[in-house]
């Protein structure tokens, strides 16, 4: 396909939330796989809503995403010279008409309609006014064609019908200057070359509108994919109520970038049974063959799980960089920190199938990484206690008299006291790991004691020892 030309265009009144990213992913995934262009666009003409602040976080989030745009970021609010230019040349053509009807008369005039069961849509009293004034407080309308049909070709969807006596003459120029969406989404697309417009399945009933906008201009109607919106699992439409819909929240909460890039594009869209893509083959793959026609249902878990997959599958020194933040967060590190890279890389590949997030793996580098730990209470209980003080005991003195300080020499020392005690080597492990991580699951704890240290680890079972003592004197 050639030439291909596509946008992504948020209203800046929010964050970029899940849905607005699902549909730049597409857009994006279609222009890379066509080796088209990927435009952002800022559709910021509402101005009491719009802020600096949501268009900042939108394009951040995008950033995060990965999804690079080729043009842009183009915005609405610079463009208003060019929507009057079109707007008079569409009244000089007589394709559009200015209309002095005052909003207060219309709204008369809709709960009339409403109250008689009529159409709310425009009369027309100023569509056919023999004398045109020269629009000094007046909006402008488009003239809508009265009959026939407007029949939209989806590309996910197939054919629509929309009958044209359906549909409004609906102002595209406020009577303060200001254009409306229909309008400048349509001038947007014309001047930028805009070949296909993919966006949610809630413009639809906008697309015959600015189909004869569009013709109304001269230009040539791009293609049209309508993308079922995400749902939650009541299958109501998705909302905060079913968690986090900020993408930021996601990065904030530990998700890598690339599960979540991996999970929005599995919703609604699919490759055979593959679960688990790269970007390349995600943009090697990538067509609207394979977006579904129903709507598709947000699974928090689904993601969760998803996301310990890419943990899982990375390297580990490729973590180091996304897991600092929230050991800064966590207060495990300080900013600015050094580390030995070889030595964390290694402590976190001890840790990556046992985390979902990258919180939860910055979590567990505490244990390594922090002078002391904190026991959680129940393991503390159960095995810092004066049934297991002599084992403990025991594998503090062997340790301290080990040189090869490696977890095969380390597991060695452990069958040894075990075989010198008569006990299991369960009843010396467990308490050795609530003393070195401070809770009772870890990875194996020969490694555990390698990563940690032979200082640290003997000062942590010292300090587990000396508070059974304390124990055993209150």
């Amino acid at each position: 396909m050639n030439n291909v030309r596509v946008r992504f265009a948020p209203s800046p009144t929010g964050h970029l939330h899940i849905g607005g990213a699902r549909t730049a992913l597409f857009n994006w995934l279609f222009a890379r796989h066509n080796k088209g262009i990927f435009i952002l666009r800022i559709e910021d003409t509402d101005r009491t809503r719009s802020t600096e602040e949501y268009i900042d976080s939108i394009m951040e989030g995008m950033k995060w995403l990965n999804l690079d745009w080729d043009e842009g970021p183009y915005r609405q609010t610079d463009r208003f010279d060019v929507y009057r230019s079109y707007c008079k040349k569409l009244i000089e053509e007589g394709k559009a008409y200015y209309c002095y009807c005052s909003p207060e008369e219309l709204e008369q005039r809709r709960q009339k309609a409403l109250a008689q069961g009529k159409s709310l849509r425009y009369d027309g009293r100023c569509r056919n006014l023999k004398k045109q004034g020269q629009g000094e407080n007046a909006a402008v309308r488009f003239r809508m064609p009265q009959e026939g049909q407007t029949v939209v070709n989806d590309l996910i969807k197939g054919e629509t019908v929309f009958d044209n006596s359906q549909l409004d003459d609906l102002i595209i120029m406020r009577s303060d200057g200001t254009p409306t969406y229909n309008y400048t989404v349509v001038v947007d697309d014309v001047d930028m070359n805009i070949t296909h417009v993919i966006r949610g399945d809630d413009h639809l009933n906008n697309t015959p509108k600015q189909i004869h906008i569009y013709s109304a201009l001269g230009y040539k109607v791009p293609l049209f994919a309508h993308l079922p919106m995400i749902l939650g699992s009541d299958k109501a439409r998705l909302s905060k109520r079913h968690g986090a819909t900020s993408v930021m929240a996601y990065k904030d909460m530990g998700y890598l970038p690339e599960a979540l890039v991996n999970y929005l594009v599995r919703l609604g869209w699919s490759y055979g049974d593959q679960e688990v893509f790269s970007i390349n083959e995600l943009i090697e793959h990538f067509s609207f063959d394979n977006v579904g026609k129903s709507a598709a249902v947000f699974n928090p878990e689904k993601l969760l799980w998803l996301n310990s997959q890419y943990i899982i599958r990375a390297e580990p020194e490729n973590l180091i960089e996304p897991v600092k933040p929230f050991l800064i967060k966590e207060k495990i590190i300080e900013e600015g920190r050094a580390f030995n890279e070889e030595w964390l890389s290694k402590a976190i590949s001890t840790l990556q199938e046992r985390s979902k997030t990258l919180l939860e793996l910055a979590q567990s580098l505490g244990y390594y990484i922090g002078n002391d730990v904190e026991y959680v209470v129940k393991a503390k209980e159960k095995f810092l206690n004066e049934k297991y003080i002599a084992n403990l005991t025991g594998i503090k003195e062997a340790l301290a008299a080990l040189d090869n300080f490696t977890s095969t020499g380390i597991e060695k020392v452990f069958a040894e006291i075990a075989d010198k005690l008569n006990t299991k080597l369960g009843n010396i492990a467990q308490p050795v790991r609530v003393a070195i991580t401070g809770r009772t699951e870890s990875p194996g704890i020969f490694e555990v004691l390698e990563i940690v240290g032979k200082e640290k680890s003997l000062k942590r079972i010292d300090r587990a020892i000396k508070e059974i003592n304390e124990g055993k004197k209150g």
